[in-house]
């Protein structure tokens, strides 16, 4: 599982338009209880010099992303990434376009939600009730500025101001990274007081005091524009549309990508990266992932024993496996020395990936008579230079492989499967889905069959999204960018993936479909098969 939403825990409208009798401002309304948030710039609408502006606030629960750090849900600072996204939402007014943009500002004051709901003509004004609005920021206190407080200082603690985004038809949805603003926010750096959404300055209504008279609604704003650009709406939190609700989605890389079903021998067809391999030790305990107590998230030590020669220990004997009753293999020393040393060429430094996993990369080099099968000892390296001599944490094996070159341009196609998909999952768990994917073209003899299953073909680089059936809606989209936040996992066992059941909206029917990537091609190919479930309620 590597995206998670946390919704909008409060949002409103503040605006200072003219009522339709273009005589009273709306200045004192609130829309706390709307299903919709709105935001505008209209000039010259009353008189020629007239303004009207509109800004949308909006807050999120930062403790509950601080919550799900410290429970480990979450990634540290830095391994996640944080996107505000909010949804357009389609009206009969005229909506803005050209060249703007808005611009996401952290406030730097308080604000109440309230319960208005009228965005047509402004009525629901608070006269002292809960509920922010232009002038005031809750029901007794009143905005330093009018329109909102916001954090405009630039300081060592946020050396920005505002987040932009470019508007084009004003139709568009908002997807915008904020993660260094939420990570100020969880480390308590920044008042989590939320953000307001507006057009940026040169796009809101142009006002100078100077040139118009004092009046206290007015934003004073001497280089702003003398265009009007209406009114963009998105979703509010009231919405009933699931999917078009505001929400902070947090992603971040969770592959594990585990060689041990398809380690290699070094090879001259391969470069550096490409020949190191990656195992894994998931540390169960009563079966719950565990940190080994001695090791915690420090270093831990691997060292390689052949299961398929004779040759001895050099000195002492360990526990209980064939692994360790053969001398360690040599590593070799001239690639990356990140995990081995030219001292100690018999132990591969690992590192702690989470709770009760740890990872270690290593390459190995083949001889006349390549090993056919290997042993790899995890233990804690107090034996220094002599491995067998450390405390021993857990022994497995790995049957490691030649590359070799291919006279022809490899173009296959694949048979998949998700083997344990359900019809029905909770809407409150968590699932993991275990593929089992195969070349289309394998052909076997008789014997064969009768004698073997097809081992399951390993993708490298491959994804999922999800999209609802009824209307084709896709709620989670390919994440092969930067945060590779829906790629697939891969172990011995073949390929996998977690999904959170809690990112979709029960009562309906869903469908996973698979993406892998064509090296040759330098693209994502999708693939046919679509594996369908359901969400139900959960109802405790």
């Amino acid at each position: 599982m590597a995206i998670k939403h946390y919704s909008a825990s409060a949002d409103t409208t503040i605006v200072n338009a003219f009522q339709p009798n273009l005589k009273t401002r709306g200045t004192g309304a609130n829309a706390g209880a709307a299903d919709v948030l709105e935001t505008f710039s209209i000039y010259g609408r009353q008189s020629t010099s007239s303004a009207e502006l509109s800004r949308v606030l909006i807050k999120f629960p930062i403790p509950s992303i601080t919550t799900d750090r410290n429970n480990g849900v979450i990634p540290a600072s830095g391994s996640v990434s944080f996107y505000l996204r909010m949804f357009n939402a389609q009206h009969s007014k005229t909506v803005p376009s050209g060249a703007f943009s808005y611009v996401i500002e952290p406030l730097s004051r308080d604000w109440q939600e309230g319960y208005g709901l009228d965005l047509e003509e402004y009525k629901d004004v608070t006269k002292g009730n809960v509920g922010a609005n232009w002038l005031y920021a809750d029901d007794s206190t009143a905005w330093t500025k009018v329109g909102g407080d916001y954090v405009t200082t630039a300081n060592a603690a946020y050396p920005w101001r505002w987040y932009n985004v470019t508007g084009g038809m004003g139709l568009e949805d908002f997807e915008v990274d904020i993660t260094q603003l939420v990570e100020l926010w969880s480390a308590g750096t920044l008042n989590n007081f939320g953000v307001g959404v507006h057009l940026s300055g040169a796009y809101e209504a142009i006002y100078s005091s100077a040139d118009n008279g004092t009046y206290t609604g007015y934003i004073e704003n001497p280089t702003g524009s003398t265009t009007s650009y209406y009114t963009k709406r998105f979703f509010g939190r009231g919405s009933q549309y699931f999917f078009k609700r505001p929400v902070i989605e947090a992603r971040w890389n969770s592959t594990v990508k585990d060689d041990r079903g398809d380690i290699f021998y070094s090879s001259s067809l391969a470069g550096v990266n490409d020949n190191l391999n990656t195992i894994f030790l998931y540390n169960y305990v009563r079966g719950q992932l565990a940190n080994i107590p001695s090791i915690g998230t420090k270093a831990i030590f691997v060292s390689f024993y052949s299961g398929s020669d004779d040759n001895s220990k050099s000195s002492g004997q360990a526990a209980s496996s064939s692994a360790t009753t053969r001398a360690a293999i040599t590593l070799p020393t001239t690639l990356p020395r990140a995990w081995v040393t030219s001292e100690n060429p018999y132990v591969v430094t690992g590192s702690y990936v989470s709770t009760g996993i740890y990872s270690a990369s290593f390459a190995i080099t083949g001889v006349a008579a390549p090993l056919t099968k290997i042993f790899d000892v995890w233990h804690d390296g107090s034996g220094k230079n002599n491995p067998w001599a450390s405390v021993e944490f857990a022994t497995a094996s790995f049957n490691p492989l030649n590359m070799s070159a291919s006279q022809t341009v490899a173009k296959p196609t694949y048979y998949m499967n998700i083997t344990n998909l359900r019809n029905k999952y909770r809407n409150d768990e968590t699932a993991r889905f275990n593929l089992y994917i195969r070349n289309k073209n394998w052909s076997p003899t008789v014997y064969t069959v009768a004698n073997t299953s097809p081992e399951s073909t390993t993708i490298m680089s491959a994804s999922y999204r999800v999209f609802r059936l009824v209307d084709g809606l896709e709620v989670v989209s390919y994440g092969t960018g930067s945060d590779l936040h829906t790629q697939l996992s891969y172990d011995i066992s073949g390929n996998y993936f977690d999904f959170d059941m809690k990112l979709l909206d029960p009562g309906y029917a869903y469908a996973f479909k698979l993406a892998f990537y064509d090296a040759a091609l330098t693209s994502w190919v999708e693939q046919p098969e679509i594996f369908k479930f359901r969400v139900e309620e959960y109802e405790y």
